[in-house]
């Protein structure tokens, strides 16, 4: 249903919201329980939770990745007889996928900020909201987990409050016509994702808010986040936000129409980033239901749909009228600031997987095809014609990229992650990060060591008294390079760190990431339990008995600070005596199997991650040891 008021009518039979939020605070959770509530799974007999996350990587570690739609009909009491279409993005809540969150807000008319009723706001919840904010999208605070035993909400509510002004303070320069009024008058709902229970009266701390249902929620959605407004004689503008694949249809664009109507069979002018209109046939129009896509035979402003039909459509594009074209701005997303070098496999072992995808065409083919669906990635060429570089949001972006790529069946050598610099004044500035760390008490002081030998200084710190701290740093980008491993380590895995980009600074100085060596295999063979059990006192492995190695391939971390070339292949010799022990292996300390994000992260300058679908190795860039010497001897020189 349409509302006109002079030049601009309103589609008051529909909401475009995103969730946004910090990480595991409970964002799909959420939305599985709007969409169980409004009857949108009774197609679907069996049904998963955190259906949105659909990717295989998504649901193993449990992060959104992707910025996803669906559509749930709302019918209840708050609807008064009418059923409004609500569109939810569900945003990843981690700042390397940052990408994701612009074009998903670009999609909206408004945010539902979730936060955890015991971590209160972390920094991707500031991360988001204030790209929200500088959006100028209304904010709905939902309180999500009040049934958690240490919750403190009171505590939570005041601080999302304190950071909604905090952040309306340092928009004040960029957003001058920021409405405060979105700040001030923030409606806050209290909820249970998981139980499926919501309220606006505030429960215990530890307890299911009384209301058993999310109809608090709806309606604090229709009241609070204004419905489409269109003008309804305007042209057709229709946004490219996300990009999908139908075995049927092909490229797949997911757009928002702003003005006009989009309708199957139409020709429309098609705005490509590079100033070129093109026109293009609609060959098949699909609209949201839940969590299928179905076709519809028109679209209006203010929906959300997908188009075939244009093959090499990319986002940030416009699809517009053939006679009176007007392109909507191209969507601009924050820089990269960490870059790894992804090539062919170059190792000894490359091409033992059968099938495995190997040469240089096939790698840039698929680097190319990331470029189309993710805006925040940047590829460059580099000196070598089998390697590229490619930059990112963060270290967590790029692995996933490169994992996703191995289960594909590609075989690549990955470099040491690097940070992204510029050039200010003619000095040389570095991406920073703001990191905030909550910790048990007893790990203060190694935290604040481990910190402070990466350039990271202290901007805050509080202790709620339940036996954690939460401190603040300002840090180098690069410092936080195989951060998290020696982080979890320090604080026996019950540390918790996520930081945002704060900008540039100037360049820190070295940074040392990692105090041992590596040990080096200096022959290829195959590991034996009885080499291993001579060497294991000179450190850890990462190879186990049997494994396949080669010379310059790292197999475990040295105990001491310099590197070490180690016979791994050693076989014992045979004698015609017999002893009880012989063939016992009892005393060999178990390898550590590294995963890709903490081989990236173990790496020096002068090593790389060799990655094939079956495995994830760890090897110096330079194999040959004499090779290695003359050209440390040539940095030492320079």
């Amino acid at each position: 249903m349409s509302v006109s008021t002079s030049n601009t009518a309103i589609r008051s039979d529909l909401r475009n919201v995103a969730i946004v939020a910090h990480v595991d605070h409970g964002k799909t959770t959420l939305v599985d329980a709007m969409l169980r509530q409004t009857n949108s799974f009774a197609a679907h007999n069996h049904l998963e939770d955190r259906v949105m996350d659909s990717g295989d990587l998504e649901r193993e570690k449990g992060i959104t990745i992707l910025a996803k739609n669906t559509t749930v009909f709302y019918d209840g009491p708050s609807a008064e007889g009418e059923t409004i279409t609500i569109n939810v993005i569900d945003t990843p809540g981690h700042a390397d996928f940052g990408g994701e969150v612009e074009r998903g807000l670009s999609m909206v008319d408004g945010v539902v900020l979730l936060v955890d009723a015991s971590e209160g706001p972390l920094p991707q919840t500031r991360f988001v909201l204030r790209k929200a904010l500088a959006a100028k999208l209304p904010v709905v605070l939902l309180v999500n987990k009040t049934d958690r035993p240490d919750s403190r909400i009171d505590e939570v509510v005041s601080e999302s409050m304190d950071l909604l002004l905090g952040l309306a303070s340092d928009l004040a320069d960029e957003v001058p016509d920021l409405d405060l009024d979105l700040v001030l008058n923030v409606p806050v709902v209290y909820a249970a994702a998981r139980a499926g229970a919501a309220s606006l009266e505030q429960p215990a701390d530890g307890t299911v808010p009384e209301n058993d249902n999310l109809e608090p929620l709806f309606k604090t959605i229709i009241d609070h986040i204004p419905a489409p407004r269109y003008n309804p004689e305007g042209v057709l503008q229709a946004h490219v936000t996300n990009l999908d694949a139908s075995p049927f249809l092909g490229r797949l664009a997911l757009l928002r129409i702003f003005n006009g109507t989009l309708r199957k069979g139409q020709q429309v002018a098609w705005a490509r980033q590079n100033g070129e209109l093109k026109t293009v046939k609609i060959t098949e129009l699909l609209a949201t239901k839940a969590l299928d896509r179905v076709p519809t035979e028109s679209a209006g402003p203010g929906e959300i749909v997908a188009v075939a039909g244009i093959e090499d459509i990319t986002i940030g594009e416009t699809l517009t009228d053939v006679n009176n074209p007007q392109p909507l701005p191209l969507i601009t997303v924050d820089d990269p600031a960490i870059s790894v070098t992804i090539g062919i496999n170059t190792s000894p072992l490359a091409g033992k997987v059968k099938g495995a995808k190997v040469t240089a065409r096939q790698v840039k083919d698929r680097l190319d095809k990331e470029l189309i669906g993710n805006v925040s990635l940047n590829v460059l060429p580099t000196a070598r014609p089998d390697a590229w570089e490619v930059q990112g949001r963060g270290e967590l972006a790029l692995a996933i990229l490169v994992e996703q790529m191995r289960r594909e069946g590609f075989e690549l050598t990955v470099g040491k992650p690097q940070v992204v610099t510029r050039t200010v004044d003619g000095k040389i500035h570095e991406p920073m990060e703001h990191m905030t760390i909550d910790v048990p008490e007893e790990y203060l002081g190694g935290v604040t060591q481990l910190m402070a030998a990466r350039k990271g200084r202290m901007t805050n710190m509080s202790n709620h008294g339940t036996g954690w701290v939460r401190m603040e740093f300002i840090v180098p980008a690069r410092g936080l390079i195989g951060f998290r491993t020696k982080f979890l380590t320090d604080t026996r895995g019950a540390g918790i760190a996520s930081s945002y980009s704060e900008g540039y600074e100037p360049w820190a100085g070295d940074i040392e990431y990692r105090t041992n060596g590596s040990m080096i295999a200096d022959r290829a063979g195959v590991v034996t339990p009885f080499a291993m059990i001579n060497l294991q006192e000179r450190g850890s492995f990462f190879v186990q008995p049997t494994s396949e190695v080669y010379q310059g391939m790292i197999v475990g971390e040295n105990s001491r600070a310099d590197d070490m070339e180690v016979n791994i292949t050693k076989e014992k010799k045979l004698t015609n005596m017999r002893a009880a022990s012989s063939d016992t292996f009892e005393n060999l300390t178990p390898p550590r199997n590294l995963t890709l994000e903490e081989s990236l992260e173990f790496a020096r300058e002068d090593e790389c991650v060799e990655v094939t679908p079956e495995s994830i190795r760890i090897r110096k860039v330079v194999l040959d040891p004499n090779e290695r010497m003359r050209a440390a001897r040539s940095r030492a020189r320079a």
